[in-house]
């Protein structure tokens, strides 16, 4: 009966993501066109609703072509490896009370280590592809990654220092025992959080993997058809994993008024976040390499690290 309970909640969460991720791209070029004044897709479908299946329909007819002096092995398991750990993380998140995939003393860190995999699957994409331009947009985009993880683990330390655990369930109900949000606390571990994922999706102005002006097209250059499409979907995924992680440590979980249920005040709560990131794409212009990782070194580590402190001496305090 377990096993059953595991392949049904694997295969909803899938389709439940793919067809998130679906009309998440949708949402995005229609915010992005609104705040720039252009409709964004209205072709097809009515309000344009069936663009991005048209979109998804032509990358999967698309010729499969993998260059001629790849390394056709590593050049094949690459997209995979970059997007089964997105979706592997979503097994730890707790969706409301009696909704979860697995309730995991050790939540945080399986997400924080899964997740890390994909950087791995970036670097073989650009490595196997034969190159220069892959090549330099994974590195780019593996430094990126890694020097970004660190203040973003490092933030997230300051919610586990107060709760004293490891679990999301035990998060979210250490905010219903102090009738208080951990962003209350915990504002500046949240900006730094937020500042962090963004340059780990390497979305807009972090989005330098992808550097069209410099790299042609970063470390998927060579990918076409489908195997594109599992980079991309890897990166929309992450966007959700992102945003419910922050919904669970810093916004009460699925904690909300009775009116609605838990699973809804969750949804609600990521869809705020992730329509943040969609807003700074159309509002930031790309920030320059070198600005990118100084930020990270000496602006958001130093700040994490102050966050800690301060969360420590709060905690001793309190007893």
């Amino acid at each position: 009966m377990e096993l059953v309970y595991i392949i049904l909640y694997a295969v909803i969460t899938l389709a439940v993501l793919l067809g998130a991720v679906t009309y998440a791209i949708l949402f995005e070029r229609k915010v992005i066109g609104y705040m720039q004044l252009r409709p964004g897709p209205n072709r097809h479908g009515p309000w344009g609703m069936l663009q991005t299946v048209a979109d998804v329909m032509k990358l999967l007819m698309k010729e499969d072509i993998i260059p001629k002096n790849a390394d056709k092995k590593v050049f094949i398991l690459a997209p995979i490896i970059a997007f089964v750990p997105s979706f592997a993380i979503f097994a730890s998140i707790s969706w409301s009370d009696n909704i979860y995939g697995a309730d995991l003393n050790i939540g945080l860190l399986y997400f924080i280590g899964i997740s890390s995999i994909t950087t791995l699957g970036v670097l073989m994409g650009g490595w196997s592809s034969n190159n220069k331009y892959s090549l330099l947009g994974a590195i780019r985009g593996v430094a990126q990654v890694i020097s970004y993880e660190i203040p973003l683990v490092l933030s997230v330390l300051g919610v586990v220092i107060l709760v004293g655990s490891l679990n999301f369930r035990d998060i979210v109900y250490y905010q219903e025992s102090i009738g208080m949000w951990l962003i209350i606390p915990q504002f500046l571990a949240f900006v730094v959080y937020m500042i962090s994922a963004i340059a780990e999706l390497n979305r807009s102005p972090f989005d330098l993997p992808e550097a069209e002006s410099e790299l042609v097209s970063g470390y998927h250059t060579e990918y076409s058809g489908f195997r594109f499409a599992f980079f991309m979907l890897a990166e929309y995924v992450y966007a959700y994993a992102i945003a419910a992680l922050a919904t669970t440590l810093f916004l009460g979980g699925w904690l909300g008024p009775a009116f609605l249920p838990g699973i809804v005040w969750f949804f609600l709560k990521m869809s705020v976040i992730v329509f943040f990131w969609f807003w700074l794409r159309a509002t930031l212009p790309r920030a320059r390499v070198d600005n990118l990782m100084r930020f990270g070194w000496k602006v958001l580590i130093p700040l994490a690290l102050l966050n800690i402190v301060i969360t420590s001496i709060i905690k001793v305090w309190m007893g």
